[in-house]
């Protein structure tokens, strides 16, 4: 992460979901450029997991001003909204939705001087899946139409794949075994962010007067990568072979149309990320902002230097909500 450096005349940032999987890295990154960082959060409660309790003591101790409320509270959010600059948005994706109250209180509170709405995946308006992730895509799309007709400064992140979570998910280093499933042929292309590198990114874009109403996109030249690649990979970093068994494409769209929710989503977002390479499905032209190339200065790990401290010290599992 980058250095800690003054606050003096730095924008003042509000984080929600900042207690979240990805949320508390960005709030990291912001305390780390020298942002005065904020985060709205529920109010805890007994039922709050020690986890949460961890994070938002970890938080304090950063200096960062955690402020307890929920997304009706209109009057509270426009009070804390006045107090800074920028807000960007890591709320799990069911709650993509009650964004609205989020562009309702920036718009009354109007001083906002950008929002980045949790998106962090693919570019929704560039990809078409299997109809379970294809619902959650289109409620994000829908989200942006609002957020585009509101008239606030926006900026469009699409950080592709959260790297350490998906290296969990495909490589399983915590629970050593034989075999890995393969996904399709395994030679899609993909591409994995390490989520500290995502945070980093994110601060930036939110602060650049050239990502003002546009779409950002996450993906470095060295994080783009087959399975069949990291597997490979993996395999010389371990000295050890696995066993692929392929789950074929057809397979995994039947298991989209009979499975419950949420194993359906995870199906599908499987097949679009790994089976069909949606998220390099389309080629970046002059016209698009690459974040790598619009933060040069940022050495981002690559999935090599990623795959190193797996070897090491494993990065512990995590999950995420999809409904």
């Amino acid at each position: 992460m980058t250095t800690t450096i003054s606050s003096c005349n730095k924008s003042k940032i509000l984080v929600f979901g900042g207690t979240g999987y990805l949320g508390k890295h960005v709030v990291g990154a912001s305390v780390s450029f020298g942002h005065p960082t904020f985060v709205f959060a529920r109010s805890a409660t007994p039922q709050t997991p020690p986890y949460n309790l961890h994070v938002r003591d970890e938080l304090r101790s950063l200096g960062v001003t955690l402020i307890e409320g929920e997304l009706e509270e209109h009057e509270k959010m426009v009070s804390v909204l006045k107090q800074v600059d920028i807000v960007i948005s890591a709320l799990p994706n069911p709650l993509t939705p009650d964004q609205i109250n989020i562009v309702d209180a920036i718009i009354a509170a109007g001083n906002i001087k950008r929002f980045v709405p949790s998106e962090f995946g693919c570019d929704v308006d560039r990809t078409t899946t299997l109809p379970p992730f294809q619902a959650c895509l289109d409620k994000k799309k829908k989200m942006r139409r609002l957020i585009e007709a509101s008239g606030i400064p926006y900026t469009f992140v699409c950080a592709n794949c959260c790297a350490s979570y998906f290296i969990n998910l495909l490589l399983h280093p915590h629970d050593p075994r034989p075999d890995l499933v393969v996904y399709g042929t395994g030679e899609a292309k993909t591409v994995l962010n390490y989520e500290q590198d995502i945070a980093e990114y994110t601060i930036k874009v939110a602060n650049d007067p050239r990502t003002c109403n546009r779409v950002v996109i996450f993906r470095p030249p060295g994080n783009v990568v087959s399975q069949n690649e990291l597997i490979s990979s993996w395999e010389k970093k371990t000295g050890r072979s696995f066993e692929k068994i392929l789950k074929q494409e057809d397979e995994m769209i039947k298991l989209s149309q009979t499975l419950p929710s949420p194993h359906n989503i995870w199906v599908s977002i499987m097949h679009s990320v790994f089976v069909k390479g949606d998220l390099m499905s389309f080629d970046l032209d002059a016209d698009d902002l690459e974040a790598s190339c619009l933060y040069p200065e940022i050495e981002y790990t690559t999935v090599d230097q990623l795959l190193d401290i797996f070897l090491v010290d494993p990065l512990e599992p995590a999950c995420t909500p999809l409904e």
